[in-house]
Parts: structure tokens; C-alpha cells; sequence
């Protein structure tokens, strides 16, 4: 079977940036499952994918536009330490991530600086901007169920989803 619409893929796969590190990956014993065409993954890996069925290996470039887009710098902007409430200050550090709802709904927001009261955060995903790089091997490819269908997302293979 062909990856296609309302198809469900298990994937193995080594995600690395532009300098060769390794920012994710899925392997055999634990593969990262999708409902193709539900955008449940970045739109270039998934429009590469099309057509691939299971043994199949491919390497991908995605560009930032087709992956997690490019940075926004309109989503970075200061903010008063006031903002975080009863946050303890030693978990205000560079890097720390934490959920804020916006105009957008639910967002991650990363905190890039922090400069005494001044706290840098930045609602880019972590990976807007970047090139990504992709060595995928297709382990396999099925039908999707009427309940994933439904759901949105594939099922483990016990047809649990966690909801």
C-alpha cells in the first residue's frame, strides 16, 4: 500500500539541522505513527512522503517555509518578571519553555534572555527558521480506521489514542 490520504504510516527517521545535529528521532522499536493527510506532520516531509510505501528510504531537505516557518520577530517582545506570577525567579532562565494562552489559542512560549526585571520570550517554534533534514525509512503503511478518521490522529496498535 501507497502513503495517501487517510492512510496511517510508521516511520523511523533521523531529524538533523543544517550542522548535523541531531534534533529528533523515531527508530524500529519505537517509530513515530501519523495520519497522513490530517496535519498531524510539517507539510514538506508529508507532500515527500506521498506515493512511498513500506521499506522505502528517502532523504529530505525541508526549507523553514515548508516545515515550522520562518522566524517571526513579532512573536519576540520584553516583558516584566511580573508577568510570571509566583513563578520562582531561578526558573526564569533562557530556554525555559511553558504554555501561554493567546489571541491564538495555546501557544509555547520560550524564554530567550532575561536581564534583571526584563525577560526576553519568543512565540516562534523552536525549529522556525530552520532548514531541516530528514533520513526516513518507511516501515509501513495501512488503511486508517474509522475512528482515527474520526479522531484525527492514528491509533497504537491496541487502537488506543490516550483520549
Amino acid at each position: 500500500m501507497q502513503i495517501a490520504q487517510n492512510s496511517v504510516a510508521s516511520l523511523s527517521y533521523v531529524l538533523t539541522d543544517t550542522k548535523g545535529e541531531i534534533l529528533d528521532e523515531a527508530t524500529t522499536e519505537s517509530p513515530f505513527v501519523y495520519l497522513h493527510g490530517a496535519n498531524n506532520i510539517i507539510s514538506g516531509l508529508e507532500t515527500a512522503l506521498v506515493g512511498k510505501t513500506a521499506s522505502d528510504k528517502l532523504e529530505v531537505t525541508i526549507p523553514p517555509e515548508d516545515a515550522y516557518g520562518v522566524h517571526d520577530e513579532r512573536l519576540t517582545q520584553q516583558v516584566s518578571a511580573d508577568m510570571f506570577g509566583d513563578v520562582n525567579p531561578s526558573q526564569l532562565v533562557p530556554g525555559t519553555q511553558f504554555n501561554a494562552q493567546t489571541n491564538a489559542g495555546e501557544q509555547v512560549i520560550t524564554i530567550t534572555a532575561v536581564e534583571g526585571d526584563t525577560i526576553t520570550i519568543d512565540g516562534n517554534h523552536p525549529l522556525a527558521g530552520e532548514t531541516l533534514h530528514f533520513d526516513v525509512t518507511v516501515l509501513d503503511v495501512r488503511e486508517a480506521t474509522a475512528e482515527e478518521l474520526t479522531h484525527g490522529h492514528a491509533h497504537d496498535a491496541h487502537g488506543d489514542c490516550g483520549h
